[in-house]
């Protein structure tokens, strides 16, 4: 007994076994972890190194080149690129893709640890970072206070920190824009001079007087006792009393000479939130969970805790990724209903009771999919989402071919128990072929390479999930119910829709085919001037990666010319501010000064902190198709009207991380012609129609004070060589002279410098002494300070130094176009020997994402040609099977053109996709001719009737396709609008151009051959 046959017959069997699957399926779809955007690995590790005071060339030789060099000897490692500016150096280690992110990352920080005592003593900081699509914050709160204090608004932000940290599912929370607390010791420089103590005493007395070295323990009889002997200081009073030295019957302590409390350590960034005051407590997502679940937590946890406020602080949810989360999978949601009643229009020619014997099919393919989606780990994001709907129109064409197939049996005359076995295995065969050839065309695209091919995986995973359960569902529970549901004795003609179809196929369509296969050749000529008159739109058409996202938030950067103190930035700033909160569709502007904002989206990070950039986040109410692009761009009009700095507004994109459109890498020896041959490139690139925000990072180098120190005249004095430096780092950036430990167990640094009144003023050089063999000698008597100036940043990448200058591009423009003009127009620069350009940005991207397509289609088409193979027993019928593809190719180009959409990453996937799915109305036609010739039909009347036949069942699969791609079409998303456009177009010129197409090509290549394939 075969399969179609028990599931009939032993159809108990076959309810309680759909009946668990349908379990399975509900219960994954309950319990499957939503999210907008696909959760994979990266291989991207960051090395954020912090000296602070050091210059970029500094920190490029002293940390940036050998962690460079430790690293570009890890196997698997593709490529390293640095980034040196003041006082931070950003090495990032980009290994392949098909690597392991975890092995690499604890490679990564054994290698560079190893080394750690060969960089320099005053780094501060090295911590390593590791690059997940789940490292966007969830929840970015804002605790908003104009009057609370740095030190009270950091013991709140702890406090909601220990909350958010004990939601399920958060990976970590961290605290933004506040200044580290230290206990200062504000040094009287004066009164040291006086009494001949350098300042280095200080710090040295304090460090000995804190060390934190447990004695031991003594026993007293039976009893054990812990030796107490100091140790952290544990009150400011403490640190206050530390003797420094003992002379003459006296104690000079540390109070005596400098001015001990509380106080901050230089305040690198600035927040507000709607113009007030802030910081930010962010947090972030383990992998694998439920966004939304996580996010109502932390909202729940931070509810409680706002009641525990005092009233001059506020808590606000400044930014909510649940909202976009909610709104695509709402959208989608809606575009899933509509897709399933156009469906449902669709199957009224089959007539009502067959129309439930193929809906059937869409609950229990689609949580079917739903499962094998996470089985294999995969969320419910906006790809898979997609994927379901493209399936939607996929799904049932099992279905309808074998209840029309069936229906027909029974229109013949055959009970309803025989119409199912006979209709079905009839037709078995052709529906194996078919749906092998849909996994075929997407099975390869679940192995796309690069992060391209990470974002868009879950996307195939659900068409093949969901496909090959509508297989299993058409070959059994199908057949089962038409055996029950349909009626006992069909009309002859069918009900009145299926009458006017037949009516309109032998009025219009019999009469065509019947003067093309008179005509083969005729036909053929005129179907290849169709198909290759289409490829002549690809140039008007254009490529891209892939589309803005449709996010209701957008940034804005602010860079200030080089050097500017974090004042003039500020100004700059709080004019984005104002010019965007007068806009009515803005809701919360949420102001950075100093870095850029946490990062939100999964694609977007920024390591700089400099006091000449800031970065204002605006989230608006929604992201209107029409007013969201006017909105842009009537702020960009503004900003560009400012000289005080240079704005970058920024939308988000999908996809793998792209530094912007167009960028053009410079690489080089020497900083000073790198300089020279950037602003060459800058000049023509701004000069090339469809940029816009031209940046190039070293045109302008960083004012910088040199003090000119005459070492002879040092020695003179008995100054140590290296005692100046110091001196002057201590009374500037300070240095770390002990810890504070308080009750709760929080730890302080203790630091020794000069006064900081926010920041250093220049006249502090006034007050900085060195000590000497006679005593403290002013810093003035060995320094003749004067102005210099230096490169803002060194990025070096494989080791080498470059200079990447990048734009974004204008409205209308496609950036394929703009990026071809742009590395066209650079080749009249003339490159010294050792210099040369490359392309970066969204080009480079693309060239690496396309790159691995080649192979991916060349799989998916072989692997086609196998199951035609293997089906028809011969190349014959194999070859006229695979001619409908270019008939797709026309649709698709010609859907494109039309509509306005570009040939991109998701355009391509459409292509392959379509392949299968034209394909496999051809099977349905090929398949049944090669039946009725083995049944004695004389040729050109088998390709006549097979024709006529088959038109219903194709015409029926094409339109519910169409119909369940329509909305997503008509959604103007893009990232899946291009995708479905393209899969509905060649759909739609295949259905119309194959029906004629197939049978030519069959009559010309069969004719003459009498044999028939067994």
């Amino acid at each position: 007994m075969g399969l179609i046959d028990f599931a009939v017959k032993r159809w108990q069997i076959t309810l309680v076994f759909f009946a668990l699957l349908f379990a399975i399926g509900l219960s994954a779809f309950l319990t499957i972890p939503r999210s907008v955007d696909p959760h994979f690995p990266s291989p991207f590790i960051n090395i954020v190194a912090t000296v602070p005071g050091a210059e970029p060339s500094d920190m490029e030789t002293t940390i940036a080149k050998p962690i460079e060099d430790v690293l570009q000897g890890l196997d698997g490692i593709v490529r390293v690129q640095s980034r040196s500016t003041d006082s931070t150096a950003v090495i990032t280690a980009e290994f392949s893709w098909s690597g392991d992110p975890e092995k690499n990352y604890d490679e990564v920080v054994r290698e560079v640890n190893a080394i750690r005592n060969s960089l320099p003593p005053a780094l501060s900081r090295l911590e390593f970072q590791k690059t997940r699509t789940t490292e966007a914050a969830v929840v970015q709160f804002a605790l908003v206070s104009d009057t609370a204090s740095y030190r009270r608004l950091e013991k709140i932000a702890k406090d909601l920190r220990e909350r958010l940290n004990r939601v399920p599912g958060v990976r970590n929370t961290r605290a933004w824009a506040i200044p580290t607390p230290e206990v200062t010791i504000a040094i009287d420089s004066g009164r040291l001079a006086q009494l001949g103590i350098p300042v280095t005493a200080v710090t040295d007395a304090l460090r000995q007087g804190s060390t934190d070295l447990p004695p031991g323990a003594v026993h007293s009889g039976d009893q054990r006792l812990n030796v107490q002997a100091g140790g952290a200081f544990r009150s400011v009073a403490e640190v206050a009393d530390e003797p420094i030295r003992a002379a003459n019957g006296t104690v000079l302590r540390v109070s005596d000479v400098a001015k001990v409390g509380w106080g901050y350590e230089e305040q690198p960034h600035y927040a507000r939130y709607n113009g007030k005051r802030a910081v930010w407590v962010t947090l972030t997502q383990k992998d694998g969970l439920n966004v939304l679940d996580i996010r109502n937590g932390a909202i729940a946890a931070a509810d409680e805790y706002r009641k525990l406020l005092p009233p001059d602080v506020k808590l606000e949810v400044g930014f909510d990724q649940s909202f976009d989360i909610a709104r695509k999978l709402d959208q989608l949601g809606r575009d899933f209903a509509i897709a399933l009643s156009l469906v449902l229009i669709t199957l009224l020619p089959l007539g009502w009771r067959a129309s439930i014997v193929v809906m059937v099919s869409v609950p229990l393919s689609l949580l079917m999919g739903v499962a094998v989606l996470a089985f294999f780990g995969f969320t419910l994001n906006q790809l898979a989402i997609s994927g379901f709907i493209i399936a939607l129109g996929l799904l049932v064409d099992d279905s309808i071919v074998v209840t029309e197939n069936i229906a027909r049996h029974l229109r013949e005359g055959e009970d309803r128990v025989a119409a199912a076995l006979s209709g079905t295995r009839e037709i078995a065969v052709a529906v194996i072929g078919c749906t092998a050839v849909l996994l075929f065309a997407f099975l390869p695209l679940a192995f796309l390479p690069e992060g391209a091919g990470k974002f868009t995986r879950s996307l195939p995973v659900a068409v093949l999930g969901t496909v090959a359960a509508s297989l299993l569902v058409s070959l059994t529970i199908v057949p089962f119910l038409a055996s029950r549901i349909l009626p006992q004795h069909e009309p002859a003609h069918g009900n009145r829709f299926l009458q006017a179809i037949q009516n309109g196929i032998q009025r219009f369509y019999a009469p065509t085919l019947h003067w093309s296969l008179t005509n083969p050749l005729k036909a053929m000529l005129a179907a290849t001037l169709i198909v290759v008159s289409s490829f002549a739109l690809i140039p008007f058409i254009g490529s891209s990666l892939f589309p803005p996202a449709d996010a209701s938030y957008f940034l804005v950067t602010v860079t200030a010319p080089e050097g500017a103190a974090i004042t003039q930035t500020d100004r700059a700033v709080r004019f984005v501010e104002q010019a965007t909160r007068g806009e009515p569709d803005v809701t919360d502007v949420l102001a950075n000064v100093g870095r850029g904002n946490p990062q939100i989206f999964y694609n977007q990070r920024s390591f700089d902190q400099r006091s000449s950039i800031g970065e204002v986040l605006v989230n608006l109410k929604e992201w209107d198709s029409v007013r969201g692009p006017a909105l842009v761009d009537r702020l960009r009009k503004r900003f560009e009207a400012s000289p005080d700095a240079q704005f970058v507004l920024k939308v988000f994109q999908n996809g793998p991380p792209v530094d912007a459109p167009i960028l053009v890498k410079v690489t080089g020896p020497d900083l000073d012609v790198l300089k020279r041959l950037a602003g060459e490139v800058e000049t023509v690139m701004r000069a090339v129609p469809g940029t816009r925000d031209v940046v190039n990072p070293v045109a302008v180098d960083q004012p910088r004070l040199d003090l000119g120190l005459d070492a002879g005249k040092a020695a003179l004095l008995g100054i140590q060589p290296g005692a100046p430096r110091r001196a002057l780092r201590l009374a500037l950036a300070g240095e770390n002279a002990g810890r504070l430990r308080d009750r709760e167990g929080d730890s302080y640094n203790v630091v020794v410098r000069l006064p900081l009144e926010g920041r250093h003023a220049i006249s502090a050089l006034d007050d900085v002494f060195v000590p000497s063999a006679g005593g403290a000698i002013s810093l003035r008597q060995i320094a003749t300070p004067h102005l210099d100036s230096a490169p803002p940043r060194i990025n070096r990448e494989r080791q080498q130094r470059i200079v990447s200058i990048q734009s974004q591009v204008a409205p209308n423009f496609l950036t394929a176009k703009v990026n071809t003009a742009v590395f066209a127009a650079i080749k009249s620069i003339k490159l010294p020997e050792g210099y040369r350009f490359e392309v970066g940005g969204e080009a480079e991207v693309a060239a690496r994402s396309f790159g691995g397509l080649g192979p991916i289609i060349a799989i998916a088409i072989f692997g086609i040609l196998g199951v035609l193979v293997v089906e028809f027993g011969r190349f014959r019928e194999t070859i006229v099977v695979a001619g409908v593809i270019p008939l797709g190719l026309f649709g698709g180009l010609v859907a494109l053109f039309l509509t306005g959409n570009s040939l991109s990453y998701t355009a391509v996937i459409g292509f392959v996709a379509l392949i299968g799915i034209e394909i496999k109305n051809s099977i349905l036609l090929v398949d049944f001719t090669t039946q009725l010739r083995k049944q004695g039909v004389p040729l050109r009347e088998a390709i006549e009737r097979a024709g006529e036949v088959r038109f219903l069942p194709v015409l029926l699969t094409s339109v519910t396709a169409i119909g369940g791609l329509l909305p997503l079409a008509l959604s103007g998303s893009g990232l899946y609008s291009p995708l479905a456009w393209v899969i509905i177009g060649g759909l739609v010129s295949s259905t119309l151009l194959s029906r004629i197409v197939t049978p030519v090509m069959y009559l010309l290549i069969v004719r003459g051959h009498d044999s028939v394939p067994s």
